[in-house]
């Protein structure tokens, strides 16, 4: 009777050793947040991306961490609230991708969770950090330098139709990016010999509409200006550019692959990427003041041959030298 009761007891403490341990890592399990401005079906692979850069740090989404993915739909008058949705959950860290009102938004709504945004502007005149390197606060993040490209596209847009005349090029004037100005591009479209005409668009009705003014202006070849509002639409943009004939150029290698045209800017999953590494790193530890904000310097060249053959466009042969990729 005694050894039974003993071993009773054993047991007994076993399991309520077992049951302390299994709350004990439970309770361990921490959540991040997920800020975005677009919307879950159009950020899949870079989800999987960020997941990616994650796991690379020990960390997987449903087993040692939650993700709390806050999705803006294209409103960015929602997103002050979902920031402050996710500093109410008192999550670890703050990613933050998409776009300037996304990282206002997260910056705006706290100044102690550490943040890690992925901008295609510079930071530092987003007015995000003050210094690359030491970035100080709590934000850091990776930088992919591609708004400030817009101008290269416009030459590299000349490379593919030589005899493109006008240009057009088409801008969000409610995107709050800091690429290049309309000022900025129509100077770099003289310097190319072109005439530029600029259409704006803020919303995807406005979008369909700017096709519609450029087709009767006849314009030759398009520049999709670097914003988010134009990354979430691009199959609507992909679609007007086949449906009106009209050559573009796009930001991201994401729309090449959806059939558009062509591509000129650093890799956006690859972004991402590292933003799951830099999470990783600051749930290990590491400050976000301390981690310099990251400057992805590695451009790529896309085409779509299949695109450039329905446009009946003879691709140059220096340009597809200097390709990084050529889709069949």
């Amino acid at each position: 009777m005694i050894h039974r009761r003993m071993f009773v007891l054993g047991v007994a403490g076993g399991l309520i050793t077992a049951v302390g341990f299994g709350r004990a890592q439970r309770s361990a399990i921490q959540a991040i947040g997920f800020l975005s401005f677009a919307s879950r079906d159009t950020f899949g692979n870079l989800v999987e991306a960020f997941r990616k850069g994650l796991n690379g740090s020990g960390y997987v989404e449903g087993r040692n961490i939650i993700v709390e993915y806050r999705w803006a739909e294209g409103r960015s008058e929602r997103l002050p609230a979902l920031a402050k949705e996710l500093v109410e959950r008192q999550v670890a860290v703050i990613a933050v991708g998409g776009s300037s009102a996304a990282r206002r938004a997260a910056k705006d709504a706290t100044a102690t969770i550490p943040i890690v945004f992925g901008a295609a502007s510079d930071p530092i005149k987003e007015g995000l950090v003050a210094n690359l390197n030491r970035p100080g606060g709590n934000i850091t993040g990776i930088s992919l330098l591609s708004t400030a490209m817009d101008a290269k596209r416009l030459g590299i847009l000349c490379d593919m139709v030589p005899s493109a005349n006008p240009l057009a090029a088409l801008v969000n004037p409610k995107g709050r990016t800091t690429g290049a100005s309309p000022e900025e591009l129509q100077l770099a479209a003289r310097k190319l010999g072109r005439e530029l005409h600029i259409a704006a668009a803020s919303n995807e009705h406005e979008i369909d509409a700017a096709f519609e003014t450029l087709s009767q202006a006849r314009v030759k070849a398009l520049l999709i200006t670097a914003d988010v509002l134009f990354n979430d639409r691009h199959r609507q943009l992909i679609e007007l550019a086949r449906r009106y004939a009209i050559p573009a150029i796009y930001e991201w290698r994401d729309s090449v692959t959806a059939g558009g045209l062509m591509s000129y800017g650093t890799s956006v999953t690859e972004g991402y990427r590292q933003m799951g590494v830099y999470v990783g790193k600051i749930l290990q530890g590491s400050r976000a003041g301390d981690l310099p904000v990251l400057q992805l310097d590695r451009f790529e060249l896309v085409i779509n041959l299949k695109t450039a053959n329905a446009l009946g466009l003879t691709i140059p042969q220096p340009l597809l030298l200097r390709a990084d990729e050529v889709l069949q």
